[in-house]
């Protein structure tokens, strides 16, 4: 039976910024949004906090939905990612909690289209999908079952 990766991710901004986390894959810095992959008893939203927490040491909740993507990698691995938007009155200071992330930093949209450095091309993508100005309120998305009831 055929399994997409489940994974959630949320741009932050403040100010005309947006957080990225910095982590180094074959010894090369990537800049992504704070992100990864749902994990068992947890809803996306409770992931995207979760997510938010560890990479950069931040509390508090996304917003709004921007868009779920299906992506399949280069390598044909297949993925559902949920986009979220948390909007910050001022960029904070972060303290990752996750070992895998070397760095956090505020960086322009444009800055983020033009790099060189991005963990996927859905880093980009998402940045286009926030400037588009489309949102959906957290009420789209319902987790069902008694373990969430």
């Amino acid at each position: 039976m055929f399994k997409p990766n489940v994974t959630v991710a949320t741009i932050v901004h403040a100010q005309g910024r947006f957080l990225v986390v910095e982590e180094w894959i074959n010894n090369k810095p990537t800049w992504n949004q704070p992100a990864g992959h749902l994990e068992a008893d947890e809803t996306l939203v409770q992931a995207a906090v979760r997510e938010l927490y560890e990479e950069t040491g931040i509390i508090g909740e996304p917003q709004t939905l921007i868009k779920i993507h299906q992506w399949i990698a280069p390598d044909k691995t297949q993925f559902i990612r949920v986009l979220f938007a948390l909007e910050l009155d001022a960029p904070c200071e972060t303290h990752p909690h996750d070992d895998d992330i070397s760095a956090c930093h505020w960086v322009s949209a444009e800055e983020i289209l033009t790099s060189q450095c991005l963990r996927s091309p859905l880093v980009a993508q998402s940045i286009r999908c926030y400037q588009e100005g489309t949102r959906y309120p957290l009420s789209v998305l319902a987790a069902f079952g008694d373990h969430y009831e």
